[in-house]
Order: structure tokens, then sequence, then C-alpha cells
């Protein structure tokens, strides 16, 4: 086997491998608006980049040594030779312009889908941010409306306590009139009870005379 037969069994070897891994590239671009920066910039998407750049340069290299071999007097060319190398030459450049593209348009898709993810980054900081509000309103009306019910209930006790005096000021009022009833009635009582004392002290004084009046009578009697 001549070695420029072996450099063109290597370049379609190249082709074919970065044909399958431009495939899959592709396949990954496509999904970069659902992917992260770090998912983008790492793993399997820059494994397959770096194996696709360096497929490029071996490629390339396999290339300008096929021409280099093509250009040497001592190694005759027929024109089939030349037109396999161009046509090996255009297929790495379409290889290397589908590539700079599909990672121009990624980069692109990756630019909007992170300027889409800010946005919705500061759009949902902003609703948050409401919400957060939102609830500390919620949370001050709560207070409010317990100051409210506090208040209400204070206000209930006090209008209880004003009707309960109003109740015992009744009461007393009545207790009072029938005291003052019974008071009435304690002047005939108390005058009762000093004509019978009166009556009693001139009982005293007669029975006591009777007695005094005996007595001298009797002593009078005996002196005899």
């Amino acid at each position: 086997m001549s070695k420029l037969e072996s450099l063109r069994r290597q370049c379609r070897t190249l082709e074919s491998l970065l044909d399958t891994k431009l495939t899959t590239y592709s396949r990954l671009a496509s999904t970069v608006s659902t992917a992260s920066y770090s998912d983008l910039e790492s793993g399997r998407w820059g494994d397959i980049e770096h194996e696709i750049e360096g497929l490029l340069e071996k490629l390339r290299d396999t290339n300008e040594e096929m021409a280099t071999l093509l250009n040497d007097p001592d190694t005759p060319s027929t024109q089939s030779s030349l037109h396999a190398i161009q046509r090996h030459r255009d297929i790495l450049q379409d290889y290397a312009r589908d590539f700079a593209q599909t990672r121009v348009n990624a980069k692109s898709a990756l630019d909007r889908a992170n300027l889409l993810t800010t946005v919705r980054n500061d759009i949902d900081a902003y609703k948050a941010a409401q919400s957060s509000a939102a609830d500390s309103l919620l949370a001050e009306r709560g207070r409010i409306d317990s100051s409210h019910r506090m208040t209400d209930d204070i206000l209930e006790q006090a209008y209880e306590t004003r009707a309960e005096f109003s109740r015992q000021r009744s009461t007393l009022g009545t207790i009072n009139a029938r005291m003052g009833q019974v008071l009435g009635t304690f002047p005939g009582i108390n005058n009762l009870v000093s004509m019978i004392s009166s009556r009693r002290r001139r009982d005293s004084l007669i029975l006591g005379c009777v007695i005094g009046v005996c007595i001298i009578v009797l002593l009078s009697y005996t002196s005899r």
C-alpha cells in the first residue's frame, strides 16, 4: 500500500469521526436553550468541542501531508489523486465551517437563554419582594385586627362593668329607700320606749315613797 493511499484512508477515517462528532455536537447545541452555562462549558459539551477541534487539526495536517506528497517530484501524481485531495480539502472546509457556525449559533442561543434566565430571575425576585411586602402587610393587618379585637373585648368588659355598677346602684337605691322607711318608724318606737321608761321610773318612785312612809311609821310606833 502506498503512503498516499494510507493518507487517504486516514482522511476518510477522520472525516467519518468528524461527521459523527459534529452530529452529536449539533444535537447538543439544539438543547442549548434548556441548558445552563455550566452544563455547556463542562462535561460532555466541552469534551466534544475539544475532540472536534483535535480531529479538524489532524485532518488538516493529513491534507497538508497529502499535498506535500503530491508536490514531491519523485512521487507521480494523477488527475484522480489531485481531485481526491481537493475533495478532502473541501470536506475539511465544510466541517470547519459547520463546526464554527454551530458554535456561534449555540453561543448566541446561550446568551439569549442566559438573558431570559436573568430576566426571569429578576421577575421572580421582584415577585418574591412583592410577596414578602404583601406578607408583611398581611402580618401587620393581622396585628392591627388583633389589637382591635382586644380593644373591643376591653370595651365590652367596661360596658358590662358599667351596667353592673348601674344595677348595683339601683339595688343600693332600693335598699336605701327601705332603710329610710324603717328609720322613719324608729321615732315612734323611741317615743314608746321613752314612755315605758318614764312609767317605770314613776312607779319605782311611788313605791319607794310608800316604803319610806311605812318604815317611818313603823319606827315611830316602835319608839313609843
